[in-house]
């Protein structure tokens, strides 16, 4: 364990919300993955999370406020939002809003567009820090952009190392998977990253249909990529290990690793690992990043993925693994 890694006690969070009141970086666990939170009303606090993760400015981030915090004062809540936060707030749902009149956070956090992304947290330890430090909080995942999200204190320190001022240790996120993003700026509400937060789930609260938009087919790193953007996670190399993935396999061929799904699976011999003998789609979201962590410092050369159905959760994770296989920029 690096020296910049705690766990998250009562001391340590205070620590931890002076920290980021002074404009430092701490990350910490929230019930999706790591996240690196900064200030979202400082723009230097913001621009060392830019910084520190190597994430393109055109990619906004996701703004945290602590359960109670009126978020009227930061983005237009229509009787959409209002339902929706009723529902899932505190909870692994964002919502991309219109900006309120005088809105306190700073541009960059929101990439310079008139929206911004609000999501207010479950977890206990980010909780607890929101509430000790009383600021909006931007915090994307808390890894070098581009690669694999984090849901230990250690893949947090193996990826960012000393460019975090503190990691809260509050040991595996539950969920495993990043928040489900609605955009609600435009008249017709439309997902644009899956989450844990399932699409019928959000159906159900605002009865009507909400489509899910398209994945983003342009060529990574291309200045069409870049705008089409309004929420973190809509990049089409994204989530990525180091190894590249062969997605919808059978078996492992030789030298590769396999990440399996489902009872009986064939094996490897290099690395073998079940997202959830059971078939349970929430057990695999939980352990889609943890595993693919450790199948990423194997010897295969490859990682083989076994098909996982695309209802309910596993919409999710099959949108998190075509990213990762996807091109590298």
């Amino acid at each position: 364990m690096t020296s910049n890694v705690v766990l998250a006690t009562p001391e340590s969070i205070a620590a931890a919300a002076d920290l980021l009141s002074e404009g430092g970086l701490v990350a910490f666990p929230t019930e999706t993955v790591y996240g690196l939170g900064g200030d979202a009303t400082r723009e230097r606090a913001v621009a060392r999370i830019f910084a520190a993760k190597g994430r393109p400015h055109f990619n906004p981030l996701i703004v945290h406020l602590a359960p109670g915090w009126p978020a009227e004062e930061i983005a237009i809540m229509d009787e959409r939002a209002r339902r929706l936060a009723a529902a899932f707030w505190p909870g692994a749902l964002t919502m991309v809003l219109a900006r309120a009149p005088g809105c306190p956070i700073v541009p960059l956090a929101g990439a310079g567009l008139d929206t911004i992304a609000l999501r207010m947290p479950a977890h206990p330890i980010a909780q607890a820090l929101l509430k000790k430090v009383h600021l909006p909080i931007a915090a994307p995942s808390a890894n070098p952009s581009g690669q694999l999200s984090p849901t230990e204190a250690a893949h947090v320190a193996a990826g960012l190392g000393s460019k975090v001022d503190l990691i809260l240790d509050g040991g595996k996120c539950p969920g495993g998977l990043e928040s489900t993003v609605i955009d609600l700026s435009v008249a017709e509400a439309r997902i644009l990253r899956p989450g844990l937060v399932t699409q019928a789930q959000i159906e159900a609260v605002l009865g009507m249909a909400v489509a899910v938009v398209a994945e983003n087919g342009a060529p990574p790193g291309s200045a069409a990529e870049a705008e089409e953007l309004k929420s973190p996670g809509m990049l089409a190399s994204h989530y990525a290990p180091n190894k590249p993935l062969r997605l919808n396999a059978q078996k492992a061929e030789p030298g590769e690793a396999l990440l399996a799904f489902g009872p009986n699976p064939p094996r490897s011999i290099h690395a073998s690992l079940n997202l959830s003998p059971k078939g349970d789609l929430a057990e695999a979201a939980a352990n889609l990043f943890a595993y693919l962590h450790r199948l990423d410092a194997s010897k295969a050369h490859t990682i083989a993925v076994m098909p996982i159905p695309e209802a309910g959760l596993g919409a999710a994770i099959n949108d998190r693994l075509r990213r990762a296989a996807a091109p590298r920029p």
